[in-house]
């Protein structure tokens, strides 16, 4: 069961939505006209003044939960909020509740030391510095993370760094000065075990950021990915997360909120998407009447909601359940709204790019960065093919094992012979 809004949800939701009215929505056009003039090395003015605004306002980060760091919410209380945030590309930086600084900060709420959480937390969580993740790497299928190449060498109190990677978020941003590093310290140890993360300063000399990746053709909306070479890098062997061989155990503490973070996000996204197109198909005349009067129209619309309503549910599940059972039990929910909710998202978009005509495959509405945000989550964090195998495999697992206890009767040939009288 699913719980009601808590008070302090209904609260946060109505400041959270008049902000999105007051001050998000009306600086839209700015937010994209800015990203496009400035480029994705460069801050658009109009979030860092918003950004001072949603502090002042205490709508700060809302997103880690049960922690005194954040608005110590839980997952499901911040789930409709991060909904909302989740209506537009500028909002979740304005309330500092943006990729890929939550997740790093939550990894260094759980596994930083004091001293790394004192240099790099505190002015993360005040929103004064912007922050990396290097994983994914050009020359190996990444989403197999056994695959990951880069290597973290010990060299007396400190460790060498070597890798190529690419998709790094946030990296050709100004204000990022952290880096959080996956490689391999032992690639002798058993496969899950061989890979650490660290914290690598972004102004460590070695570290190159070699250009900016368009996603879609957008630079920096709706993502700042980059390409990162890292040459002989040095630093401190107290920069180590969590100890060595610790990586993957990292990595599955990590993916699991950001997963439903973007999940959260991409609900709100679809839902202010058709919104957009309801709107556009009362408003659009052709062939003698308005496009809502059209049975394919009202068709896709219906859907679109009924599709919006079912990512909510199972993601507010998922939700549920990292709360209640922790992140680890709660894999396969995250699993499914990890599929499900950018693949709703995506038809969502693409069909109110049909309603729009060619004015939505032009940026003018905001429906191709929609579209972009939608489709790159498909492979983000895991593509779906990687969770449709996991979510396989356990599947089998389990009826399995209720056949085996005698849970689960087939039904053959024979028992239909028998049931007729025939044998």
């Amino acid at each position: 069961m699913i719980p009601d809004k808590s008070a302090r949800t209904l609260a946060l939701e109505t400041r959270l939505l008049t902000f999105m009215e007051d001050h998000i929505y009306p600086s839209e056009a700015r937010f994209y006209r800015e990203s496009e003039d400035l480029g994705p090395w460069k801050v658009q003015p109009v979030v860092e003044e918003l950004k001072a605004r949603a502090r002042a306002e205490g709508l700060w980060n809302l997103f880690l939960p049960d922690s005194d760091m954040g608005a110590g919410l839980s997952n499901v209380e911040y789930a409709p909020l991060c909904e909302i945030m989740g209506r537009s590309h500028l909002a979740p930086e304005v309330f500092n509740c943006s990729a890929p600084d939550t997740g790093n900060m939550e990894v260094l709420v759980r596994y930083g030391t004091p001293d790394q959480q004192d240099r790099w937390l505190k002015p993360l969580l005040a929103g004064e510095i912007r922050s990396s993740f290097a994983m994914t790497e050009p020359a190996v299928a990444s989403s197999d993370a056994r695959n990951i190449e880069s290597s973290i060498r010990r060299d007396g109190d400190d460790y060498v760094i070597n890798g190529h990677k690419w998709y790094t978020t946030g990296a050709t941003d100004p204000r990022c000065k952290i880096m959080i590093f996956m490689g391999k310290t032992d690639p002798g140890a058993d496969t899950y075990h061989q890979q650490s993360m660290i914290l690598v300063p972004k102004d460590t000399p070695g570290v190159t950021v070699r250009r900016s990746l368009p996603v879609f053709g957008f630079y920096g909306v709706p993502d700042r990915a980059a390409e990162v070479v890292f040459k002989d890098v040095r630093v401190p062997a107290a920069n180590m997360l969590l100890g060595e061989g610790r990586g993957f155990e990292i990595a599955q503490g990590r993916l699991g909120p950001g997963r439903i973070h973007h999940c959260m996000r991409l609900i709100g996204l679809a839902e202010r998407t058709l919104s957009k197109m309801c709107l556009r198909a009362q408003d659009r005349v052709a062939f003698g009447g308005p496009i809502s009067d059209n049975g394919v129209t009202r068709e896709r619309v219906a859907q679109a909601r009924i599709m919006i309503e079912q990512s909510r549910l199972l993601t507010l599940r998922a939700a549920h359940m990292m709360d209640t059972v922790g992140n680890k039990a709660a894999k396969q929910e995250i699993a499914m709204i990890k599929i499900a909710v950018p693949n709703m998202a995506c038809q969502v978009i693409d069909w109110a790019i049909q309603a729009f005509g060619g004015g939505g495959t032009s940026n003018d509405f905001g429906l191709a960065a929609a579209y972009a945000t939608a489709r790159l989550l498909r492979l983000a964090d895991g593509p779906d093919e990687v969770h449709r195998d996991q979510l396989a495999r356990t599947e089998f697992k389990q009826q399995r094992a209720r056949s085996n206890s005698g849970g689960v009767n087939l039904w053959t040939p024979a028992d239909s012979d028998r049931a007729l009288g025939l044998v």
